[in-house]
């Protein structure tokens, strides 16, 4: 791997980690589109030095994020602490966590069962055209049905302190969609959580915090992989991408979380569309 390589697939990273776009598709589809297909073989491989290289990539990112989250994190940590050894919620912020907690494990264990054999079947250009563009059809489609609910007066608006248990865990599990190669972690919990109820900027705040020990765990689990015999060589280029990776990710979520104040899922939809329309064209 080159660093340039590294550099591009970590700019990639960070940025579409967060932005619901699918970071997973993206770094199968734009190393097809240029050309580097050593890194698709490693992405489809049951080891390889570039899958080690991700794991410094996804350490990288979950930092980027506990690092902008660092005082909500650590509200969250007392407060959980407090919780614990009172054996009561108190307050908003212990609620908040018992429900990261909970909504944290569907996916953790869907991940730890069938992430590798998931990666290795569908990390395929073809396959991450087809499922980014059900993803953009994923988010039109949710804000479609979301903007009905609300014309209808069906949906109840809620805010994230009152989110119900069963809510949280329903938008946890839609992380498991995210396991395909093409499906956006942080798009098909936002959809999700827009349509129990919440509105665009409580629904991306929940999904990052969601995101960030489901990402920084995955990277853990296989750091020896970067420490070991996978990790000979490009360790210099590991450096690189992930301080890229972490830079893109935390310029990424302060701009997401601006950016769903007043805006809509809209313009991702049709960006994945379309990437994903002509990916399909090219690759098929």
């Amino acid at each position: 791997m080159s660093f340039l390589q590294a550099i591009v697939i970590g700019l990639l990273q960070g940025v579409t980690e967060l932005f619901p776009v699918s970071s997973l598709g993206h770094s199968v589809l734009v190393p097809a589109w240029l050309g580097w297909d050593s890194l698709l073989h490693g992405q489809s491989a049951a080891e390889s030095p570039f899958l080690a290289f991700v794991v410094g990539l996804h350490v990288a990112t979950a930092i980027a994020l506990i690092v902008y989250f660092r005082r909500d994190w650590a509200e969250i940590v007392t407060g959980l602490g407090r919780s614990i050894r009172h054996r009561r919620v108190d307050t908003s912020t212990q609620r908040l966590g018992w429900l990261l907690i909970i909504a944290t494990v569907p996916v953790g264990l869907f991940g730890l069962v069938f992430e590798h054999s998931l990666r290795t079947l569908f990390a395929k250009p073809l396959a991450a055209a087809i499922f980014l563009t059900i993803n953009g059809l994923i988010l039109g489609g949710g804000e479609w049905l979301r903007r009905r609910q609300r014309d209808r007066h069906e949906l109840e608006v809620r805010s994230l302190e009152k989110l119900p248990v069963t809510d949280a865990v329903l938008i946890g599990g839609s992380e498991i969609g995210a396991l395909f190669a093409g499906i956006s972690r942080s798009g098909i919990t936002m959809v999700t959580g827009l349509l129990r109820g919440l509105d665009h900027e409580d629904a991306a705040r929940f999904s990052f915090l969601l995101a960030t020990p489901v990402i920084l765990a995955a990277g853990l689990y296989k750091l020896p992989d970067l420490l070991g015999p996978l990790g000979n060589g490009i360790r210099p280029q590991v450096l690189v991408g992930s301080l890229c990776a972490a830079v893109a990710a935390y310029a990424s979520v302060r701009f997401l979380l601006r950016w769903f104040q007043t805006r809509t899922l809209t313009p991702f939809a049709i960006y994945c569309l379309v990437f994903g329309g002509l990916s399909i064209i090219h690759f098929r």
